[in-house]
């Protein structure tokens, strides 16, 4: 493809006059290719498997390129990789004015055919900086397509907010009509947001069963929930054959008696450390009978009540059933959890993925890569499959976040920012705005819960509240952001027509009519999607 934004600050994208404004290190050869089509691109000549000094194998590095960078603005980056063999993790890296190596994003790029990677960072200083890429493979690293685009905090900011009210909010057309159907000029309207449809939620803790305080500060606020340990395996089986269910039973109870929606989590965990004592030391035939015993339990327990299952928790980093198993565990319990909860999502939940860019294990085409293996196998071709992000950050990178974002949605499937937090810093506040303004403005996320289970001996890493239930400085941004997504008119008043256009967050609405000429008011109820548009009209029919 081209590069896009026309590779922005970055010089000869395409290669198309040669090697100008592009270096080599360490004097490796580089040159030009061209492709049976004409396509130009840059090659490396013997950069895998150089040896430093001290004896050790260095990096290999594509062509570089020296480049201006300003401070306080946002950049995009994305290029087109091959390798000259095999398969490698090759990564994007901006040495920044203050001399700091940034991995700007990363892909799994291949010989044969060319992978795009998207990515991006933030510039905090002004001055002289370079792009490269590089992998710890040996192997040579081609080039072509590259383009690093920057924004200012603004623009960046303004587009943020253009795409949440184009994705989450719609213009409809409300029309009152009398007995006679005949239009009603000049009727008052109230407008009235029952629920929100951007679902928006956060993790719940047993505690909620005997605080009362607790319950009416969570479900004031959020219209899902994730138990936060409660339903898994650890928490209802923590001694072999001694199963108990009885505060995840409640608790969903609690979230349903209040219309909160609940994700379930989690039916297996791949980590190692995670697993009960009495499980690591299982033979094969034993931990068989041990797994199929919890699946079917708690899937048929809980199935149709939930909306999603993350089914293998974090099985890019974590390898615990795949070792016992082989390669397709998970993959097969997708299948077993498919087959008894036909309703619920099931997810694959995983960390780092618009965290840290370089982390090899959870890079987006990585992620790619396993949900194709899941789907892929036998029998798993109609399952109902989600993209799960936790999204527990530190300093996000918000461009790489967005670009993230937009490489998993290739997938077209359901994708939720899972488990959303932010580490304790003085730029705590800021940076889970930034987050949380992200995820909600992107097209193809279609749900947020965060990660801030409230404890009375503190949080994870992130409280909303204090222990009597008042908001902290974070809490009360939720609050602010929750009160700006449901913003809308409150009244209005119909033309000659009977009509009226009312710009309205997508959600579940109770609109009354009043008039002169009604004995009472009138009421009906509509849920504003993203299906609704000015185009449609709604009809309020009235009577007299």
């Amino acid at each position: 493809m081209k590069p896009l934004y026309n590779g922005g600050i970055i010089q000869n994208s395409e290669f198309n006059s040669g090697l100008m404004g592009w270096s080599t290190y360490r004097n490796i050869k580089a040159s030009v290719s061209r492709s049976p089509s004409g396509n130009k691109f840059a090659v490396v000549h013997g950069a895998g498997g150089s040896l430093s000094s001290s004896g050790n194998l260095l990096p290999s590095h594509s062509v570089y390129q020296r480049l201006q960078m300003q401070s306080e603005t946002h950049y995009s980056l994305s290029a087109w990789l091959q390798v000259s063999s095999g398969t490698a993790h090759v990564k994007a890296v901006v040495k920044t004015p203050n001399g700091e190596r940034v991995v700007a994003g990363a892909v799994s790029a291949q010989s044969g055919c060319w992978s795009m990677l998207k990515g991006g960072m933030t510039g905090y200083s002004s001055g002289p900086a370079e792009i490269y890429f590089e992998s710890d493979a040996p192997v040579d690293i081609w080039v072509d397509s590259v383009s690093l685009q920057p924004f200012s905090f603004d623009e960046w900011d303004a587009h943020t907010r253009r795409s949440g009210d184009k994705t989450r909010r719609r213009t409809v057309r409300l029309v009152a009509k009398g007995a006679d159907d005949k239009p009603m000029a000049h009727a008052n309207v109230s407008i009235d947001l029952l629920r929100l449809g951007f679902p928006f939620g956060n993790t719940m803790t047993m505690e909620i069963l005997n605080l009362p305080a607790y319950e009416k500060w969570f479900t004031s606020r959020f219209s899902v929930a994730t138990f936060e340990n409660e339903m898994k395996w650890y928490s209802t089986e923590w001694s072999q054959n001694q199963e108990n269910y009885d505060v995840a039973d409640r608790m969903l109870k609690l979230a349903q008696k209040h219309g909160i929606k609940v994700r379930g989590h989690n039916v297996f965990w791949d980590d190692q450390n995670s697993q009960m004592r009495w499980v690591k030391p299982l033979g094969l035939d034993q931990l068989k009978a041990a797994m199929q015993k919890r699946l079917k339990n708690v899937v048929s327990r809980y199935a149709g009540k939930l909306i999603h299952w993350d089914v293998v928790n974090e099985n890019l980093h974590f390898n615990f059933f795949e070792t016992k198993l082989g390669p397709s565990a998970s993959a097969q319990i997708y299948n077993q959890v498919g087959q008894i909860d036909k309703t619920a999502v099931l997810f694959m939940n995983e960390f780092n993925v618009l965290e840290q860019p370089g982390d090899p294990n959870a890079v987006p085409s990585k992620y790619i890569a396993k949900m194709n293996q899941i789907r892929s196998y036998p029998g798993n071709g109609g399952l109902k499959m989600g993209v799960g992000l936790e999204s527990h950050f530190s300093t996000p990178n918000i461009p790489y976040m967005r670009s993230a974002l937009d490489t998993l949605a290739k997938l077209k499937l359901p994708m939720w920012l899972t488990e959303v937090d932010v580490a304790k810093n003085p730029n705590q506040v800021k940076y889970l705005e930034q987050v949380l303004r992200e995820g909600y403005a992107h097209p193809n996320v279609d749900g947020i819960i965060m990660w801030a289970a409230w404890h009375a001996k503190g949080c994870y890493v992130m409280c909303l509240t204090d222990n009597n239930f008042k908001n902290l400085p974070v809490g009360d941004l939720v609050d602010k952001l929750i009160a700006e997504w449901k913003t809308h008119r409150t009244a209005a008043t119909t033309d000659e027509n009977g009509a009226v256009l009312l710009d309205l967050p997508l959600g579940e609405y109770k609109f009354t009519v009043r008039h002169p000429s009604l004995h009472d008011d009138a009421v009906d109820l509509m849920t504003v999607d993203s299906a609704s548009s000015s185009e449609s009209q709604h009809t309020i029919r009235v009577r007299a």
